[in-house]
């Protein structure tokens, strides 16, 4: 068996971990099954979003992106540190129900 060329092997690698604007046309909430997420950016480079959250309009769940990976869990794998850590960082930037009344966990 042969190996894809590197470059091939490096775009989709990229497309796998970064969160690029055209990934909100096939993500959805892995809650509820929600779709389209509300994207809330926070910093991004062109096409790509550095840090952000992912928002579930029906369920009221957010997904941070940081250092441009989604994390995109169910409640039982989240780790509330790192998710309280995330809204304190950006909670001046943020609106005030993702801070205080998402899901899985909030600063109130």
């Amino acid at each position: 068996m042969t190996e894809p060329p590197s470059n091939m092997h490096k775009s989709r690698l990229e497309f796998c971990v970064t969160m690029q604007r055209r990934l909100l046309d096939i993500l959805a909430c892995p809650i509820d099954k929600h779709y389209p997420l509300q994207l809330i950016e926070l910093e991004s480079k062109q096409e790509t979003i550095v840090d952000g959250v992912l928002l579930c309009d029906q369920c009221r769940r957010f997904y941070p992106i940081i250092d441009e990976i989604p994390v995109m869990l169910p409640d039982e794998l989240r780790n509330k540190k790192e998710d309280l850590e995330f809204l304190s960082r950006w909670k001046e930037k943020l609106p005030r129900q993702v801070v205080e009344e998402s899901l899985p966990y909030g600063l109130s």
